[in-house]
């Protein structure tokens, strides 16, 4: 007689990994992180003739299903605690789930074997996102806390995310028609920008001085006026207005830092959970510094440094934020003691260590060095980062809710 325990310890392993939101959403998106850049890189190189231009792949696979997968997991856990409403029922977000990996699978294989599939999945992947941000708002209105500042921005976020969504997906639909239009700019500067910048810094600007018990009082239109900036910001990237996107851009950053100086934040004085944290909240504008001077020196030199501000931000800001509230959420949410080992400082450090390798790689090419080899360092890196990171907490993520 067949003994029926591995199955049952199968299906027992898989009810674990959905038990909370942000187990199949965390563990999903490390393995996105990996097969994204995998096949950006690819592309990129020129090892494989792609169906889809390979900056239009890493653009949309970054933001809308690699760091995405990241925001929903964690929103879709939290977002319901902001507002003082009901957990989301795990029959939503298991649907929602289960529909964004068809359309990620769909729109990776399209964008190197056909683009019309690639489009397929975008359509997919936008229903799952629309989902989402109608799940949100149903939990905003319910909600019976009386501050909503946050929840309300984050919802604008998100909201933001699904209209530059909806570009994403009517610019590659006219591609494939022939059509010619100037889309790209303002999309992915959307994207970045006014969707996963913006999304990051608002989770960080409540939770970072919450976390680290420092009561701070914020400018009232704090939130409001940095979306405005980067709005701005936005604007100007998109018309090719370099000059004005720099300034706004080096506006925004001395604004971030004097305002993130005045919490006076025990950067030195934390536990590494924290102080990396406080590290990655600081990477936003020393990123948007760097970003504002190296558009001015694109101007002087008569160059390009390919996005390296925008990798700064990203790498240095989001993904920072990233690994250290996912470490917090994933360890937290198993029944652990929220603790940043020696392996998760290591990440930390290696995560800068791609931050510089990356910035590095735009700095050769604006020079007009001949170092492709800095592209494929980073490349890697970021690969063998993701894939650290999921060696240390895949287990936990799937293994679930620690019991007794």
């Amino acid at each position: 007689m067949q003994n029926p325990k591995p199955e049952k310890e199968n299906l027992s392993r898989l009810s674990y990994l959905f038990s909370q939101p942000h187990q199949p959403f965390f563990l999903a998106g490390i393995v996105w992180a990996v097969l994204a850049m995998g096949a950006f890189t690819i592309g990129y190189s020129g090892t494989l003739s792609t169906a889809l231009d390979s900056t239009l792949l890493h653009v949309y696979s970054m933001i809308f299903i690699v760091i995405s997968h990241f925001f929903h997991g964690f929103l879709l856990t939290t977002f319901p605690r902001f507002c003082m409403s009901a957990p989301v029922p795990r029959a939503i977000y298991v649907k929602l789930f289960l529909i964004y990996e068809a359309g990620g699978v769909l729109f990776l294989t399209g964008a190197l074997f056909s683009a019309p599939l690639a489009l397929f999945g975008t359509v997919l992947i936008f229903a799952s996102h629309a989902f989402v941000v109608s799940n949100f708002r149903q939990i905003y209105l319910a909600g019976s806390s009386p501050e909503k500042r946050d929840p309300f921005w984050l919802l604008v976020a998100h909201t933001t995310g699904l209209v530059v969504h909806s570009l994403f997906i009517a610019g590659l639909l006219l591609d494939l028609l022939g059509i010619d239009l100037p889309w790209r700019s303002a999309a992915y500067g959307a994207g970045f920008y006014l969707y996963l910048i913006f999304l990051t810094f608002t989770v960080a600007q409540r939770m970072i001085p919450f976390f680290s018990h420092v009561m701070v009082r914020k400018p009232e239109n704090f939130i409001a006026i940095v979306y405005g900036a980067l709005a701005l910001k936005t604007l100007f990237f998109a018309l090719g207005f370099t000059v004005a996107e720099a300034v706004v851009t080096l506006a925004a950053a001395v604004y971030l830092l004097k305002e993130f100086l005045s919490w006076r934040l025990p950067v030195f004085s934390s536990p590494a959970i924290l102080w990396i944290l406080h590290m990655g909240l600081f990477w936003l504008p020393a990123g948007l510094f760097i970003d504002g001077i190296t558009s001015l020196g694109q101007i002087w030199m008569q160059t390009s440094f390919i996005f390296a501000g925008m990798h700064l931000v990203a790498i240095g800001f989001m993904v920072t934020i990233l690994i250290g509230f996912g470490t917090r959420v994933t360890l937290g949410h198993s029944g652990q003691v929220p603790h940043a080992d020696r392996l998760t400082v290591a990440l930390f450090w290696f995560t800068e260590a791609v931050v510089l390798s990356r910035f590095c790689y735009s700095l050769a090419i604006g020079l007009g060095l001949d170092l492709q080899w800095l592209f494929d360092l980073s490349a890697t890196m970021w690969m063998i980062l993701f894939t650290a990171w999921g060696a240390r907490f895949g287990p936990v993520l799937f293994r679930g809710k620690k019991e007794g």
